[in-house]
Protein backbone atom coordinates (compact mmCIF):
# COMPACT_ATOMS: atom_id res chain seq x y z
CA UNK A 1 0.00 0.00 0.00
CA UNK A 2 2.80 2.40 0.89
CA UNK A 3 4.52 1.64 -2.40
CA UNK A 4 1.28 2.35 -4.30
CA UNK A 5 0.77 5.69 -2.54
CA UNK A 6 4.38 6.67 -3.14
CA UNK A 7 4.20 5.76 -6.83
CA UNK A 8 1.02 7.76 -7.44
CA UNK A 9 1.47 10.53 -4.90
CA UNK A 10 1.24 13.06 -7.71
CA UNK A 11 -2.53 12.51 -7.55
CA UNK A 12 -2.52 14.87 -4.54
CA UNK A 13 -2.62 17.83 -6.91
CA UNK A 14 -6.13 17.24 -8.25
CA UNK A 15 -7.34 15.62 -5.01
CA UNK A 16 -6.37 18.74 -3.08
CA UNK A 17 -7.89 21.19 -5.55
CA UNK A 18 -11.18 19.34 -6.14
CA UNK A 19 -12.65 19.88 -2.63
CA UNK A 20 -11.74 23.58 -2.83
CA UNK A 21 -13.45 23.89 -6.20
CA UNK A 22 -16.57 21.99 -5.14
CA UNK A 23 -16.98 23.99 -1.93
CA UNK A 24 -16.52 27.32 -3.73
CA UNK A 25 -18.95 26.27 -6.47
CA UNK A 26 -21.49 25.07 -3.89
CA UNK A 27 -21.36 28.45 -2.15
CA UNK A 28 -21.87 30.22 -5.46
CA UNK A 29 -24.87 28.03 -6.26
CA UNK A 30 -26.37 28.89 -2.88
CA UNK A 31 -25.82 32.65 -3.07
CA UNK A 32 -26.13 33.53 -6.75
CA UNK A 33 -29.90 33.13 -6.98
CA UNK A 34 -31.49 36.53 -7.65
CA UNK A 35 -29.16 39.31 -8.71
CA UNK A 36 -27.03 38.18 -11.63
CA UNK A 37 -26.28 39.14 -15.20
CA UNK A 38 -28.28 37.30 -17.84
CA UNK A 39 -26.06 35.97 -20.60
CA UNK A 40 -27.78 35.53 -23.93
CA UNK A 41 -27.05 35.82 -27.63
CA UNK A 42 -29.40 36.16 -30.63
CA UNK A 43 -27.88 32.90 -31.85
CA UNK A 44 -29.33 31.04 -28.87
CA UNK A 45 -32.87 31.47 -30.21
CA UNK A 46 -31.92 29.73 -33.46
CA UNK A 47 -30.70 26.61 -31.66
CA UNK A 48 -33.59 24.20 -30.98
CA UNK A 49 -33.90 22.40 -27.66
CA UNK A 50 -33.02 18.72 -28.21
CA UNK A 51 -33.29 16.49 -25.14
CA UNK A 52 -31.28 13.67 -26.77
CA UNK A 53 -28.17 15.73 -26.01
CA UNK A 54 -28.61 14.88 -22.34
CA UNK A 55 -26.66 11.72 -23.18
CA UNK A 56 -23.33 13.38 -24.10
CA UNK A 57 -23.96 16.05 -21.45
CA UNK A 58 -24.07 13.40 -18.71
CA UNK A 59 -21.21 11.44 -20.28
CA UNK A 60 -19.05 14.46 -19.46
CA UNK A 61 -18.81 13.39 -15.82
CA UNK A 62 -17.25 9.94 -16.39
CA UNK A 63 -15.30 11.31 -19.38
CA UNK A 64 -13.44 13.83 -17.24
CA UNK A 65 -13.03 11.52 -14.24
CA UNK A 66 -11.78 8.52 -16.23
CA UNK A 67 -9.46 10.72 -18.28
CA UNK A 68 -7.81 12.22 -15.20
CA UNK A 69 -7.43 8.76 -13.68
CA UNK A 70 -5.89 7.49 -16.91
CA UNK A 71 -3.20 10.15 -16.84
CA UNK A 72 -2.56 9.64 -13.13
CA UNK A 73 -1.75 5.99 -13.74
CA UNK A 74 -0.33 6.03 -17.27
CA UNK A 75 1.24 9.40 -18.06
CA UNK A 76 2.52 11.45 -15.15
CA UNK A 77 3.99 14.22 -17.30
CA UNK A 78 0.77 14.72 -19.24
CA UNK A 79 -1.18 14.54 -15.99
CA UNK A 80 0.66 17.58 -14.64
CA UNK A 81 0.00 19.51 -17.85
CA UNK A 82 -3.66 18.54 -17.79
CA UNK A 83 -3.99 19.56 -14.14
CA UNK A 84 -2.37 22.89 -14.94
CA UNK A 85 -4.91 23.59 -17.67
CA UNK A 86 -7.88 22.31 -15.66
CA UNK A 87 -7.02 24.15 -12.46
CA UNK A 88 -6.30 27.40 -14.30
CA UNK A 89 -9.60 27.36 -16.17
CA UNK A 90 -11.72 26.22 -13.24
CA UNK A 91 -10.21 28.91 -11.00
CA UNK A 92 -10.86 31.59 -13.62
CA UNK A 93 -14.44 30.33 -13.84
CA UNK A 94 -14.88 30.60 -10.06
CA UNK A 95 -13.45 34.11 -10.01
CA UNK A 96 -15.67 35.25 -12.88
CA UNK A 97 -18.74 33.76 -11.19
CA UNK A 98 -17.80 35.43 -7.90
CA UNK A 99 -17.18 38.94 -9.21
CA UNK A 100 -19.55 38.81 -12.20
CA UNK A 101 -22.53 36.70 -11.10
CA UNK A 102 -24.14 35.35 -14.23
CA UNK A 103 -26.76 32.97 -15.51
CA UNK A 104 -29.01 32.08 -18.43
CA UNK A 105 -32.77 32.25 -18.96
CA UNK A 106 -32.91 29.76 -21.80
CA UNK A 107 -34.35 26.63 -20.25
CA UNK A 108 -37.71 25.63 -21.73
CA UNK A 109 -40.70 24.61 -19.64
CA UNK A 110 -40.48 20.88 -20.23
CA UNK A 111 -44.19 20.28 -19.69
CA UNK A 112 -44.97 22.68 -22.56
CA UNK A 113 -43.00 20.68 -25.12
CA UNK A 114 -45.85 18.26 -25.75
CA UNK A 115 -43.77 15.12 -25.53
CA UNK A 116 -42.64 12.70 -22.86
CA UNK A 117 -39.58 10.43 -22.93
CA UNK A 118 -36.72 9.18 -20.80
CA UNK A 119 -34.41 11.92 -22.06
CA UNK A 120 -36.79 14.62 -20.86
CA UNK A 121 -36.97 12.85 -17.51
CA UNK A 122 -33.19 13.06 -17.29
CA UNK A 123 -33.26 16.74 -18.24
CA UNK A 124 -35.86 17.39 -15.53
CA UNK A 125 -33.58 15.71 -12.98
CA UNK A 126 -30.69 17.86 -14.21
CA UNK A 127 -32.77 21.01 -13.78
CA UNK A 128 -33.55 20.04 -10.20
CA UNK A 129 -29.90 19.34 -9.38
CA UNK A 130 -28.27 22.21 -11.25
CA UNK A 131 -29.25 25.87 -11.30
CA UNK A 132 -29.12 28.06 -14.39
CA UNK A 133 -26.52 30.35 -12.79
CA UNK A 134 -22.70 30.35 -12.83
CA UNK A 135 -22.44 29.43 -16.48
CA UNK A 136 -19.68 31.53 -18.05
CA UNK A 137 -17.31 30.26 -19.25
CA UNK A 138 -18.78 26.79 -19.65
CA UNK A 139 -16.78 24.32 -17.58
CA UNK A 140 -18.40 21.46 -19.49
CA UNK A 141 -16.83 22.82 -22.65
CA UNK A 142 -13.55 23.98 -21.14
CA UNK A 143 -12.70 20.76 -19.32
CA UNK A 144 -13.66 18.67 -22.35
CA UNK A 145 -11.28 20.70 -24.51
CA UNK A 146 -8.52 20.37 -21.91
CA UNK A 147 -8.89 16.58 -21.77
CA UNK A 148 -9.07 16.32 -25.56
CA UNK A 149 -5.82 18.28 -25.92
CA UNK A 150 -4.15 16.07 -23.31
CA UNK A 151 -5.05 12.88 -25.17
CA UNK A 152 -3.84 14.25 -28.49
CA UNK A 153 -0.60 15.50 -26.93
CA UNK A 154 0.23 12.36 -24.93
CA UNK A 155 3.26 10.49 -26.21
CA UNK A 156 1.70 7.31 -24.79
CA UNK A 157 -1.09 7.43 -27.33
CA UNK A 158 0.88 7.73 -30.55
CA UNK A 159 -0.86 5.82 -33.32
CA UNK A 160 -4.10 5.43 -31.35
CA UNK A 161 -6.08 7.15 -34.08
CA UNK A 162 -9.38 5.40 -33.42
CA UNK A 163 -9.29 6.29 -29.73
CA UNK A 164 -8.42 9.90 -30.49
CA UNK A 165 -11.21 10.10 -33.06
CA UNK A 166 -13.69 8.84 -30.48
CA UNK A 167 -12.45 11.38 -27.92
CA UNK A 168 -12.72 14.19 -30.45
CA UNK A 169 -16.27 13.19 -31.42
CA UNK A 170 -17.33 12.97 -27.76
CA UNK A 171 -15.77 16.36 -27.06
CA UNK A 172 -17.69 17.92 -29.95
CA UNK A 173 -20.96 16.33 -28.82
CA UNK A 174 -20.45 17.54 -25.24
CA UNK A 175 -19.82 21.08 -26.48
CA UNK A 176 -22.96 20.89 -28.63
CA UNK A 177 -25.00 19.49 -25.76
CA UNK A 178 -24.51 22.60 -23.64
CA UNK A 179 -26.40 24.79 -26.11
CA UNK A 180 -28.92 22.22 -27.39
CA UNK A 181 -30.03 21.58 -23.81
CA UNK A 182 -30.17 25.33 -23.16
CA UNK A 183 -27.79 24.91 -20.24
CA UNK A 184 -25.50 27.51 -21.74
CA UNK A 185 -25.50 30.37 -24.17
CA UNK A 186 -23.18 30.28 -27.17
CA UNK A 187 -21.39 33.10 -25.36
CA UNK A 188 -20.43 30.69 -22.56
CA UNK A 189 -19.10 28.26 -25.14
CA UNK A 190 -17.18 31.00 -26.94
CA UNK A 191 -15.42 32.15 -23.78
CA UNK A 192 -14.61 28.55 -22.84
CA UNK A 193 -12.82 28.17 -26.18
CA UNK A 194 -11.01 31.47 -25.69
CA UNK A 195 -9.91 30.49 -22.18
CA UNK A 196 -8.70 27.09 -23.41
CA UNK A 197 -6.82 28.73 -26.28
CA UNK A 198 -5.02 30.96 -23.77
CA UNK A 199 -4.41 28.44 -20.96
CA UNK A 200 -3.36 25.36 -22.94
CA UNK A 201 -0.35 26.97 -24.68
CA UNK A 202 0.98 28.11 -21.33
CA UNK A 203 1.45 24.49 -20.26
CA UNK A 204 2.23 23.03 -23.68
CA UNK A 205 4.53 25.75 -25.04
CA UNK A 206 7.68 24.11 -23.72
CA UNK A 207 6.67 20.76 -25.18
CA UNK A 208 6.00 22.33 -28.58
CA UNK A 209 9.35 24.16 -28.43
CA UNK A 210 11.22 20.90 -27.78
CA UNK A 211 9.37 19.24 -30.65
CA UNK A 212 10.42 21.98 -33.05
CA UNK A 213 13.96 21.87 -31.71
CA UNK A 214 14.09 18.09 -32.21
CA UNK A 215 12.80 18.41 -35.77
CA UNK A 216 15.38 21.07 -36.56
CA UNK A 217 18.16 18.84 -35.25
CA UNK A 218 16.84 15.91 -37.28
CA UNK A 219 16.78 17.97 -40.48
CA UNK A 220 20.29 19.32 -39.88
CA UNK A 221 21.62 15.81 -39.38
Amino acid sequence: MKAFIKKYRHAWLILTYLPIYLLWFFLLEQHVTERYHIIESPLDASIPFQEIFIVPYLLWFPFIAVSVLYFIFRDKTEYYRLCGVLITGMTVFLLVSTFYPNGVALRPVLSDLGRDNVFLDLVATLHQADTSTNVCPSIHVYNSLAVCVAFFASSHLKGKYLLKAGILILTILICMSTVFLKQHSVIDVFWAFVLAAVAAPVFYARRLFHKKEHRAQTVSE
